[in-house]
C-alpha cells in the first residue's frame, strides 16, 4: 500500500479529520447564522483589564475572519497530517489534533462574542 492509501485506512485519522471537518462546518454555519440580524457593529475584542472601555466594536469582515481562519486551519493541518504520515504517524496524528484544538477553540470564541452582539 501507497502512503496515501495508509493515511484514509489509518482509523484515528480518519475520526480526527471527521471531527476537524464537523467543527469548521459548525464554525462556518454558527457565524452565518447569527449574521441574520442585519447589524453593522458586532462587538470583536473583550479586553478585561480595560473596565467600562472592555469591548471593541468592529465591521462585518473581522467577524467573518472567524469563518476564513477555521477553514484555514482545517486545510492547513490535513495537508500538513498527510504530509508527515509517511515519516511518522505520532506526528500526523498530533497534528490533526491540535487542529481539533484551535477549531475547537474558534467555535466557542465566535459564539461567545456574536452572543455579546
Amino acid at each position: 500500500m501507497n502512503g496515501a492509501t495508509k493515511y484514509f485506512h489509518d482509523r484515528l485519522v480518519l475520526l480526527l479529520l471527521s471531527v476537524n471537518a464537523f467543527l469548521t462546518l459548525l464554525t462556518v454555519l454558527s457565524v452565518l447564522f447569527r449574521l441574520q440580524g442585519g447589524s453593522d457593529s458586532y462587538i470583536v475584542q473583550y479586553r478585561s483589564n480595560l473596565g467600562t472601555g472592555a469591548f471593541e466594536s468592529g465591521s462585518l469582515g473581522q467577524i467573518l475572519t472567524f469563518m476564513a481562519f477555521a477553514m484555514l486551519v482545517f486545510a492547513v493541518h490535513a495537508v500538513l497530517s498527510w504530509r508527515t504520515y509517511p515519516i511518522r504517524r505520532e506526528l500526523s496524528v498530533l497534528m490533526l489534533a491540535l487542529g481539533t484544538l484551535l477549531l475547537l477553540l474558534c467555535v466557542i470564541v465566535s459564539d461567545a462574542l456574536l452572543a455579546l452582539r
